[in-house]
């Protein structure tokens, strides 16, 4: 959220900003999980050794040939990915708040955070439950950056659905199986989508 507001300030190189958070977002997600595959690597990679070095993990090695390190991994990519796609839909709900409630907030002497919780976060509930269901749909649906970073490996602690359906169509030729887990997956992305819309959008809509 506060990436969000310093790319909303008006400050000389604004642009610029903008345009160096958007390039994780702009990168291909093969590349990006390659990128992050050589930077994971038990022998030189940079973020593995960093990680060891400080005690997050036990060797160098366990990024990826850890379940708990390789999910972890996984994560830290797709944050990294997606962060400034959210940052966008976050940004276009912050230009459109009024300004003059700030300057109102800023005679009553309403502080930082009180002009934040009070001001800046009820208005961004709109944008917040936007990116809040993109964000989780796209997470549930990931399916290019496990297969390119760990095949959904080690054993099975990393495969999500798309990747399971996939091994299933493709590399067992099991189709029909395999379009049952599809029809599954579509069905709980249609059921995140009403119970997001329905139920955390309810309030907003009242409010209107």
């Amino acid at each position: 959220m506060y990436e969000e507001l310093i790319m909303d300030k008006a400050i000389k190189g604004i642009g610029a900003i903008r345009t160096t958070v958007l390039i994780p977002w702009a990168i291909p997600t093969a590349v990006s999980a390659m990128i992050w595959s050589y930077m994971y690597d038990g022998s030189y990679g940079v973020i593995s050794k960093i990680f060891s070095s400080i005690g997050l993990i036990s060797k160098q090695s366990a990024m990826l040939l850890t379940s708990s390190g390789a999910m972890t991994s996984i994560v830290i990519s797709d944050v990294w990915k997606t962060t400034p796609y959210m940052a966008l839909l976050l940004l276009a709900g912050l230009q459109v708040i009024d300004r003059g409630l700030y300057e109102s907030s800023a005679i009553d002497g309403a502080g930082p955070f009180t002009t934040f919780f009070k001001i800046t976060l009820p208005l961004m509930k709109p944008s917040l439950l936007v990116a809040l269901l993109f964000r989780t749909l796209d997470a549930f649906r990931v399916y290019d950056l496990i297969a390119i970073l760990t095949g959904g490996g080690p054993g099975n602690g990393t495969e999500s659905l798309s990747v399971y359906a996939y091994k299933l169509m493709f590399g067992q030729s099991n189709y029909g199986y395999g379009s049952v887990v599809v029809m599954g997956m579509a069905v709980c992305v249609a059921i995140i989508a009403v119970l997001y819309v329905k139920v955390l959008g309810a309030e907003v809509i009242s409010n209107d």
